[in-house]
């Protein structure tokens, strides 16, 4: 349970204005049907996300419980320094799908944005820590539906009311503290 809450709070928290939920806010501006975004949003999610646990989980079976712990710790803390530094949409992000509808442009573009995001990188360090593929997995694709559906219903007027600034320290703050967590385990793990 441990590994779903921390992965599902940790991407709920970073996504917020994420370059993925401004590519969602654009995709539900362009197209006009949020149940096809979202179905979209969540199958190149799934499979985004998959594939990190994989990776995570395979390379948290290489390493020692402290230095797994160690280097969970450090990319906790780089994705809270990473966090600061607020996402932008490239123009270039909704180019592709065309006139294939709604689903497949969301699905493609989703999927691509989310390869070497701040979540993805998240999504591996937390398979790694956890060995726990499927609550990872669930977890950081329950925080991205979280994050993302009230962004393709309500569109820009949702979006330009919140704090980002507030809200990207807040999760920076989250990522220390999870951070500090896994770094406490690895030096504990030396005793």
């Amino acid at each position: 349970m441990e590994a779903f809450l921390i992965s599902l709070s940790s991407v709920a928290i970073a996504e917020i204005g994420d370059r993925t939920q401004l590519l969602s806010l654009m995709l539900a501006a362009r197209f006009r049907r949020p149940w096809p975004i979202l179905a979209g949003v969540l199958c190149a999610t799934l499979a985004n996300h998959a594939v990190a646990g994989v990776v995570g989980v395979r390379l948290g079976s290489l390493l020692s419980p402290r230095m797994l712990n160690g280097v969970a710790g450090v990319s906790m803390i780089g994705m809270a320094l990473w966090t600061l530094k607020p996402d932008k949409l490239d123009d270039t992000a909704a180019g592709a799908g065309g006139n294939a509808g709604a689903f497949l442009a969301t699905l493609v573009t989703f999927f691509l944005a989310e390869i070497g995001d701040k979540t993805q990188i998240a999504t591996v360090a937390l398979a790694a820590a956890y060995h726990n593929l499927a609550a990872v997995v669930v977890g950081t694709t329950t925080g991205m539906m979280l994050v993302n559906t009230p962004v393709v219903f309500l569109g820009k007027a949702f979006a330009q009311r919140l704090p980002l600034r507030a809200i990207n320290f807040a999760a920076s703050g989250l990522f220390l503290v999870v951070g500090g967590v896994f770094l406490w385990r690895a030096f504990h793990h030396a005793q």
